[in-house]
């Protein structure tokens, strides 16, 4: 079994998320081979060098369930596409890029957090293209902490600012993008986040049925996909006890 999470925009002010994510870890994903964890993991992250003690006990969990022999997967967000090796290495997972294909029960798959697929937002993409140029990096990880945290804050507030503006289709994926990288990549299924629209879209590419699927945020609910010989299921889970999915899952 396989399990895909994304956007749980950890923070220390959500406690709720916090716990469910640790009891995700302490529970079902024991049992699992692989958890990938599709970017937004935490809702900011301005190095790894500034880990805060709540950050660290993060990665002390993750740490946990990678020994206890469960392989982690990590893929940067729009939130956190400064966490690197330095955390990874603490925290037993391995660095995915975005996108990559993995194989799953002998299917090539392509994973993506999503941001990417939202052409439509020129004023994002031309910032996102800005922001994860090495050179803009290097600066970035180079700031003081003080700066950094400055930067973050405001960043954060105009990116809420401008959503609230755009319109739907703006902030979600180029209905044409998505045939167009997965004709590229070769693949039939693409798994991603960031939209926070959960759902599983069936596709025609070409002479071949496909499908996206799309995982959901965690906040008022968690959400996971779990892969395994017999097909995909996306659902949604309660909080308190997240062995139990929701009525309003999607299959």
């Amino acid at each position: 079994m396989i399990l895909l999470i994304s956007d749980l925009h950890l923070e220390e002010e959500r406690p709720d998320i916090t716990r469910a994510f640790l009891d995700f870890l302490s529970g079902r994903a024991r049992s699992a081979q692989a958890l990938y964890i599709l970017g937004d993991f935490f809702e900011a992250w301005i190095g790894d060098d500034a880990m805060t003690p709540y950050q660290r006990s993060i990665c002390e969990a993750l740490r946990e369930l990678s020994d206890s022999g469960t392989h982690v997967f990590l893929m940067h967000g729009n939130r956190d596409f400064l966490l690197g090796q330095a955390f990874c290495k603490a925290a037993g997972c391995t660095l995915l890029k975005d996108p990559s294909v993995v194989d799953f029960y002998g299917e090539p798959v392509l994973l993506m957090h999503g941001d990417s697929l939202c052409t439509r937002d020129e004023a994002y993409m031309r910032l996102r293209r800005y922001l994860r140029n090495p050179v803009t990096l290097w600066i970035l990880r180079h700031l003081p902490l003080r700066t950094r945290h400055t930067l973050a804050r405001k960043l954060r507030s105009e990116s809420r600012a401008q959503t609230r503006m755009k319109a739907n289709d703006i902030v979600d994926v180029t209905p044409e993008e998505v045939p167009r990288i997965m004709e590229h990549f070769g693949v039939k299924t693409l798994i991603h986040g960031h939209t926070h629209r959960p759902a599983i879209h069936k596709l025609q590419i070409g002479e071949h049925a496909a499908k996206r699927i799309v995982l959901g945020d965690w906040d008022k609910q968690g959400w996971a996909l779990q892969v395994d010989e017999q097909g995909m299921q996306l659902a949604a889970f309660d909080f308190v006890n997240p062995q139990l999915a929701l009525p309003n899952a999607t299959q």
